[in-house]
């Protein structure tokens, strides 16, 4: 399955991803890029840092990258399901890493190859 690069798509996407963001964190992305090639869709984003997460790197600094990458495994979940249902994507993987210091993430979502 392949999705065609355009503004369209990109936006739709970027949508999609800054709704999660919100939905999880209360607050959308301060940066988000949106890149198509062929079967595979990018995601440059950088989330603001909540007041929540700033408590918890003082505080409890494990505490607090286990709940990154249990949030990360959330989103990951969350964006293939909301691709699947309103873009009816057929989605082989969501691969996403969220580097805590600088608040970036990256995902790359793999589609379904059509033979």
């Amino acid at each position: 399955m392949t999705l065609i690069d355009s503004s369209e798509n990109r936006k739709k996407l970027s949508h999609i991803y800054n709704e999660i963001a919100k939905e999880l964190f209360g607050v959308g992305t301060t940066m988000l890029k949106v890149s198509i090639d062929h079967s595979v869709i990018t995601i440059h984003a950088k989330h603001r840092r909540s007041p929540r997460s700033n408590a918890l790197e003082d505080e409890a600094p494990a505490l607090k990258y286990e709940v990154d990458y249990h949030m990360s495994v959330i989103y990951k979940r969350k964006i293939r399901e909301r691709l699947e249902q309103e873009l009816g994507l057929s989605i082989e993987v969501v691969l996403r890493d969220y580097d805590p210091p600088t608040q970036r993430a990256i995902t790359n979502v793999i589609l379904h190859e059509t033979e």
